[in-house]
């Protein structure tokens, strides 16, 4: 059995186990009930207070990262605003140094055109006087012959020698002799002989010259080799080393338009040129034996002395044929450096060329006679020799 007490009147009860367990039920299923449902109630206002901090941490949240957003939005648009500035400015300076790179290669285009444009004005210019000087030449000389008889031709042609000689003759050929060849002894007769002299009055270079020329409308067309055999035989006759031809014949003639022509092969020292290159063609053979004048003193003293001078001729000889030899050398690259300036002004690498081996060849001519001396030539000729030393020992 168990005592319960009313709580309120205090009085004791007997109830047996199976009533006390229903009581106790009773009591504790209302307890269970009244605190469930105050736990509840605590729940549920814990939950709607954690609810509202949640949402209240949530709205702060939001609005932080709204707030982030938007600073992180402004500052992209600032970015971007600057990075389109940027790109504007750097597409406007790109485009500005281009422009200028433009204007700076237009100018130098210009600068090429024209200078190119200079240049060939002043070669096509250069190149018409050529041909305008050439053909007032050609003009000149048909003028001329058309004018004048077959007589006068001759003459004048003559005189344009002799005037060309006279108005260099104070300056350029002091001791030298350009006089007629009146003497007609041996059967014939030259026309000028051109003699120089070393400053003791040696002779040492002698030129026989025939000038030829005939009138435009002449019946009787002659040619150069037909005064070869005379030309040659008043050479020898008047003691003259060389034999030039100043010819206006055969004026179509490729060979004879190119200046100097060596006709050696057919008649020894001969050559035949045109007026123009009258004086050149003295200066350059006077110039080629000034280096063997010394020897000539020297020889001529011997022979004044009667001394034997076989040997003496021998070598002289040799010397002279050495030195033709070049000379033809130098005359043909002479020859092609004229042709070429005849042809066209861009030849003129090609006629450096030819009057390089010119002077080449000239200066092996004039060191064959600097290497020409007393001792070699009496090397062989002991004859000489005693002479030379009787001659040293009376000094």
């Amino acid at each position: 059995m168990h005592e319960i007490r009313c709580p309120r009147c205090g009085e004791v009860f007997q109830v047996d186990e199976s009533g006390y367990t229903a009581i106790v039920k009773q009591v504790r299923d209302s307890e269970f009930e009244k605190d469930l449902a105050v736990r509840l109630a605590e729940i549920e206002k814990g939950s709607k207070a954690e609810l509202e901090l949640v949402k209240e941490k949530s709205r702060s949240e939001l609005a932080r990262m709204l707030a982030e957003k938007e600073k992180a939005l402004a500052e992209l648009k600032i970015r971007l605003d600057n990075a389109g500035t940027e790109k504007e400015l750097a597409v406007k300076t790109a485009l500005a140094e281009k422009d200028a790179e433009l204007i700076k290669l237009s100018g130098e285009l210009s600068n090429a055109k024209t200078g190119a444009q200079l240049r060939e004005k002043d070669l096509k210019e250069s190149y018409e006087q050529k041909l305008k000087d050439k053909d007032e030449q050609i003009g000149y000389y048909k003028d001329l012959k058309a004018r004048l008889s077959v007589k006068m031709v001759g003459e004048s042609l003559e005189q344009h020698c002799e005037t060309e000689f006279n108005r260099l003759r104070a300056t350029g050929f002091q001791r030298a002799e350009f006089d007629k060849d009146n003497d007609a002894s041996g059967g014939s007769k030259g026309d000028y002989i051109f003699r120089d002299f070393t400053e003791d009055g040696t002779e040492y270079i002698s030129i026989m010259f025939e000038m030829k020329n005939e009138a435009e409308g002449s019946t009787t067309r002659h040619r150069n080799e037909d005064f070869f055999k005379k030309l040659d035989k008043d050479r020898r006759e008047k003691n003259c080393e060389y034999a030039v031809l100043v010819s206006l014949l055969e004026p179509d003639s490729e060979l004879y338009n190119t200046g100097i022509v060596d006709v050696s092969y057919r008649y020894p020292k001969m050559y035949v040129i045109r007026p123009q290159f009258f004086i050149p063609m003295i200066t350059l053979l006077r110039n080629a034996a000034q280096g063997s004048a010394e020897y000539r003193r020297e020889l001529a003293l011997a022979r004044a002395q009667n001394v034997d001078v076989a040997n003496f001729e021998s070598e002289m000889e040799r010397f002279k044929e050495a030195f033709g030899r070049n000379y033809r050398i130098a005359s043909e690259k002479f020859q092609k450096a004229i042709e070429e300036i005849d042809k066209s002004i861009d030849h003129l690498q090609k006629i450096k060329d030819a009057l390089t081996g010119a002077e080449n060849n000239l200066r092996l001519a004039n060191n064959k006679a600097e290497d020409l001396s007393i001792k070699k030539l009496t090397r062989n000729n002991p004859t000489m020799r005693a002479k030379f030393e009787q001659l040293k020992d009376n000094e």
